[in-house]
């Protein structure tokens, strides 16, 4: 089961994720996302977890907790929706001569 932890702590790290889900079964990865150019966290990420009913249990028991401070957000996760690049309008244009 993937599942989407949002509103961390800036200073929040993997390891005290994963300790957190632990106590729930098995996490197979956690993953804290971090913005490319700074390189700090975005405030969110994600664990996996093998077994749904753990995965289900940790979401329950998680959810509007509090880690390093910070009342988080734990939902399961679901697939990005597809983003249709055909979807008129868009950007760009940026001295554009026609």
């Amino acid at each position: 089961m993937n599942i989407f932890v949002a509103k961390l702590n800036f200073d929040t790290r993997e390891s005290s994720l994963q300790e957190a889900f632990s106590q729930f079964g098995e996490v197979e990865s956690v993953k804290i996302i971090m913005d490319k150019f700074t390189g700090r966290s975005k405030g969110f990420g994600f664990v996996e977890m093998p077994n749904e009913e753990e995965g289900q249990s940790a979401i329950s028991s998680l959810n509007d907790s509090q880690l390093d401070g910070r009342t988080i957000v734990v939902k399961k996760s679901e697939p990005r929706e597809r983003r249709d690049d055909n979807r008129g309008g868009g950007g760009g244009g940026f001295n554009r001569r026609y």
